[in-house]
Parts: structure tokens; sequence; C-alpha cells
């Protein structure tokens, strides 16, 4: 195992240029979370989907993504990260392709899954290839912190630049914005990053890549449709189905010297911490979304691209959390920074709590001070799980943070969402069950109705809505300030993080940029 101390250096113009070159997957993989949401109008349209193909048409990007991320971290430690990152570059571009010109929603749907498969290799590669561009601590946590914050950006620039593209070309064009950058990534990444994998990997465990599988997507899924259903007996089973094949999963990774998940990952001092509020961080990240959005189209009647650039406001400030946040941890023990990154997102969550039906400014500073909170987090505990990681195994370090990710993201969606649901229902008891059931089937009632009982039934669910979101906000503060004291109780001690002396760049490392 590589002494990280004994071959530290500082990253020169070099190492910086290829690390903004690998910025470029992460922001594309990141806006195609949220590319189609101006684009399914128009898709709605040309292609005739059904009601569950449209869902699957949403869905089957992030499935793909989330099911083989562990197992594409673990490939990448094997064969190669930059090989890695080329071979999803070139499926990612293809799918890009065969996304914008599908002729039916099922060679849409096979698309969007070949896209998250190409996005599964190249989340893991970008955020390992950090850890290795950058031994320094001091500079690796400044880079991670403007990793993690072109992620955060990338999602909601995505449903901009899928309004803007959509007002000048058809609804292919959102996908072919990925195309040049992907020929761009093959060309410069050869030339600027280097190579890196794990020396000695033993096999690779083929059992383990169902098994993972299996693991993630019944939870990913069922936590997905009880956001947006509620709660069934079928849901639940997913849940159950996936938490079984996640023993069987572990059990296996315990008891193999040759396991996707090395144990000597969880031996590291801060690495399992670090997975473990990175999940709750993502947790109130996405369950704020959830309302957020809805609010903006739904009660304050903004249209689609109004309302994705309103949400464009709080970048401002994020864009600076996390630097500065990488810069006082290396000053003050990480446990009291990353402690005060989930008491801002608490104070966040807080004034969304204030929030009525007409407190447009309320909620952007809400959610400007939340994210705030948020990305400091991420970006400090995604430094320091990496860097506690073993060098070799960085892949698959970053591909549980991503996992952890997405696990973290359909759970605050699901538990935020059901608490603001069953307030939401509750007020509206003796409304019309479409009303009853969603903000959107309100305001379709309230438009089929007309007139003054129409704009009666928009204003009271418009209430209700508000009133479900101010109690979810509230349970967010509550788990926020619960992981302000968790993150004290996990990695007091651990102190600031360590800033070590240049040393001389390694042979190997030279070598791997010929």
């Amino acid at each position: 195992m590589t002494n990280p101390a004994a071959t530290a250096r500082l990253a020169g113009r070099r190492e910086w240029t290829a690390f903004t070159v690998l910025l470029l997957p992460l922001l594309l993989v990141s806006m195609d979370v949220s590319v189609l949401y101006f684009a399914i109008p128009a898709i709605t349209e040309q292609l005739d989907p059904s009601a569950t193909q449209q869902l699957w048409i949403f869905d089957s990007y992030a499935f793909a993504l989330s099911g083989l991320l562990i197992t594409m971290g673990s490939l990448g430690d094997r064969i190669g990260r930059r090989r890695l990152l080329l071979i999803g570059a070139g499926a990612f571009g293809l799918a890009s392709v065969g996304a914008a010109y599908a002729t039916s929603a099922e060679m849409l749907i096979a698309a969007r899954v070949l896209l998250g498969i190409g996005g599964a290799t190249l989340m893991p590669s970008t955020l390992a290839l950090v850890r290795n561009l950058f031994q320094d601590d001091k500079q690796r946590g400044k880079a991670i912190a403007i990793w993690s914050g072109a992620m955060t950006g990338g999602i909601a620039l995505g449903s901009v630049l899928s309004g803007v593209m959509l007002n000048h070309f058809w609804w292919g064009s959102v996908f072919l914005v990925n195309v040049p950058a992907m020929l761009l990534l093959l060309v410069l990444v050869p030339l600027l990053v280097p190579e890196f994998k794990d020396p000695a990997p033993g096999r690779f465990d083929l059992l383990s890549v169902p098994l993972s599988m299996a693991a993630v997507l019944p939870v990913v899924y069922g936590l997905k449709e009880i956001a947006a259903e509620g709660f069934e007996p079928l849901r639940l089973a997913c849940l159950a189905v996936g938490l079984a094949f996640g023993y069987v999963f572990v059990r296996r990774q315990r008891t193999r010297d040759d396991a996707m998940v090395g144990r000597a990952l969880f031996r590291a001092r801060g690495f399992g911490a670090g997975v473990c509020l990175n999940t709750l961080a993502a947790f109130a990240m996405l369950g704020s979304a959830y309302f957020t959005t809805q609010y903006l189209q739904s009660v304050l009647g903004m249209g689609p691209l109004e309302a994705a650039l309103w949400s464009l406001a709080p970048s401002v400030v994020i864009g600076a959390a996390a630097p500065v946040s990488a810069a006082l941890a290396q000053k003050v023990d990480r446990a009291y920074v990353i402690a005060g990154g989930f008491l801002l997102g608490a104070a966040g969550f807080a004034l969304i709590g204030l929030v009525d039906t007409d407190s447009l400014w309320l909620l952007l500073t809400g959610g400007g001070v939340l994210a705030s909170g948020i990305v400091t987090v991420m970006s400090l505990v995604s430094d320091m799980a990496l860097g506690a990681a073993p060098t070799e195994k960085a892949g698959s370090a970053a591909s549980l943070l991503e996992t952890g990710t997405e696990f973290g993201g359909a759970l605050g969606m699901a538990v935020l969402g059901s608490l603001g649901t069953a307030v939401y229902r509750s007020d509206l008891a003796g409304a019309e069950p479409a009303a009853r059931e969603t903000l959107g089937g309100a305001v379709a009632t309230a438009h089929r109705i007309g007139g003054e009982a129409g704009e009666q039934v928009l204003a009271l669910a418009r209430e209700a809505f508000v009133h479900g979101m101010q109690y979810a906000a509230w349970g967010g503060t509550a788990l926020l300030l619960g992981a302000a004291l968790l993150a004290v109780a996990l990695l007091r001690g651990t102190g600031a993080a360590p800033a070590p002396a240049p040393a001389a760049v390694p042979r190997e490392h030279e070598a791997a940029y010929n």
C-alpha cells in the first residue's frame, strides 16, 4: 500500500488543467439528471409514449447510473481510471446521439439506459482521478470543493439549458450538447490526465455485480415510488428485497480477498463516517428540491423556464461556500467545520419553514443558505473519505460516496415528500380526489372548474402545499441538527486537514503522462 505522506507533492499547472478537463463529464452527467424537465412535452407529442414509458424515460437514466456505480468504481481500480473514463465518454457520446434521434419511446428509453451506464463510469472515475492528481491535502480539498460545486450547479444548469435549447431547436438538441464535450474529452484526457490503477487488484468478482445491482436498484426504485405515489405494499416489498440483497452483498465483501468493496476502505478512519454524513447531506439537498421546484411553478405560477432561472439565484452563494469551507478546514478541526455546515443547512431549512404562499425571496434565501451548508458538508466529507482511502482503491471509494448520494437523495424525497403530502392531504380532506392527491392535480381541477370556485380550490391547495412544505422543512431542520451532533461525535479529534510539504514527483507518475 502506498504511503500518501511519502509521495505527497504539489500539483502544478498541468494537474490543474487536467482537473478542469475532468469537470466536463461531471457537469454533463449531473445536467442529464434534469435536462428532460422541459423537453418531455415535445417528446410526448413526437413519440407518443404511454404513461409508463414516460416514467421510464425519466427514471431509466437514474436507475442505470445508481445500479452500476459500485461495479464501475471497482472496475476502474482494475483496468485504469483514465481508461474507464475514456470508454465511458465514448459510450456517453454515442448514447447521446441515439437519444437525440430516437424514433420511438422504446429507443429513447434504451438510449437513456446507455447514458446511465456511461454516467456510472464517468462519476467515480472523475472523483478518483482528482484523488490521484492532488496528493497534497490542501490542494485536494480545494479541488474537491470545486468538484462538489460543479456537480450541484450542473443539476440546476441542466433544466435552464434545456429550456434555452428548446426555444431554438427540436427536443433532441438537449442531448446533442453532450457530443462536442465528449469529443473534447476524448482528445484532451490522454494528453493531460495520467493513468492510475490498483497494481495488485486480484480477480474481478463477477457475482458481486448482479448482487450490488439487486441491492441498490429495488431500494432506489421503492424510495422514488414512495416519494411520488405514497406507501403501498409493493413499494415496501421493493425496499425489503433490496435490503436483503444488500445484506448478502455486504457479507460477500467481508469474506473475500478480491472483494469489489475491500475491507481496507472501512478500516480507514473517517471513510465510513464520511459516506454516512454524505448520505445525510444528499437527503437534505434532494428532499428540499422536491418542494422548492413545485413551489415556484404551482404556488407562484411561474413557467418552467422562469422557475429554472430563479432556481439559479442561490448558486451565487453556493459557489463560494465550498472553497471557503475547504480553507477553514485547514485551520480548524474538520469535525466542527462539517458540523457548522449542517447547522447552516438547518438554518436554511428553518427559513423555508417560514415561507407562505407569496415568499419568493425568503424561499430563495433559505434555499441558498441550505445549499451552502450542504455543499460545505459534501465537499469536506468527500475529501476526508477519499483521503482516508488507500490510493489504489480510490475508484471504489468514489463509487461508494456516489452511491450514498443516490440513496440519500431518494430517501430525502421519499421521507420529506411523504411528510409534506400527508399534511397536504389532511388539509384538503373534503376536496375532490384529484385535487387532494397532488398540487398538480389541484391546479388541473381548478382550471376545469374555472371562475371563483376554481380560484378558491387553487388557493386552498396552495395553502395546504405550503403547510406541508413547512412541516417537511422543520423535519429537515431537526435532521440536520442531529447530523451536526453526529459529525462531532464521529469525527472529533481528526484535527485540521494536514498540509504536508511537497515532495518530488514519483517516477511512476511522470511515466504515466507518456
